[in-house]
């Protein structure tokens, strides 16, 4: 089974919190359904950055990047309780693959209608679809009987880690100015651009193995 590659898979505390979770019977479809409910938060959070005061937006600003990194979590801990927890059910894969699908688009989106300008939104929903061809190429790659390619450089964890930097790094913008976005809007150019690079070079490797038959 191809699996994307995480250092995080082998730390401790990360397969003790799996173990508490199969212990109280919780499901890994259950956790990646989370995932979803965590990028909805972050998105809610996004969305609501051009309604608030300053101390209101700084709020909102850590609690996008802490959901963002429980929706993270939850992509971990899925994981470990299907395949080392050895919960692992007929639909998982769907659950694998699908709520990941709706998280992506919820949080980068939701960061495009937060900036100030017009051309936020159509930003947000290009780095969105960018986003959905790098993971459309990989289950492509696997669905044709090769592997599936979790290269970057602009791959899931990448993605997630560029917007909650984002976050992090538009509480010194908030500090000095009003809140327009322009860290946001950095981060999704960079988000647009890295799919668009992640996507060309796994659809190449795709080309490559099916021409090696």
């Amino acid at each position: 089974m191809d699996r994307r590659p995480l250092k995080t898979r082998s730390r401790p505390a990360a397969n003790a919190l799996a173990a508490v979770l199969a212990r109280h019977r919780v499901r890994p479809n259950d956790v990646s359904v989370a995932g979803v409910v965590f990028a909805l938060l972050a998105a809610a959070a996004l969305l609501g950055l051009r309604h608030g005061t300053p101390p209101l937006q700084a709020a909102l600003l850590v609690a996008a990047a802490t959901a963002i990194q429980l929706r993270l979590l939850c992509n971990l801990l899925d994981g470990l309780l299907a395949l080392e927890g050895g919960l692992r059910s007929k639909t998982g894969e769907l659950y694998n693959e699908v709520p990941d699908r709706f998280a992506d688009l919820l949080v980068i989106v939701a960061a495009g209608y937060a900036l100030s300008w017009d051309w936020g939104a159509p930003l947000g929903w290009a780095a969105g679809t960018a986003a959905l061809l790098t993971a459309y190429v990989r289950v492509l790659g696997g669905a044709l009987g090769g592997r599936q390619h979790f290269l970057g450089p602009m791959a899931k964890p990448h993605r997630m880690a560029v917007l909650t930097a984002a976050c992090l790094l538009s509480l010194v913008e908030l500090a000095f100015s009003d809140l327009e976005g322009r860290v946001l809007a950095g981060a999704l150019v960079l988000v647009l651009a890295g799919s668009l690079a992640t996507f060309a070079r796994r659809l190449r490797l795709v080309a490559v193995e099916l021409q090696a038959r």
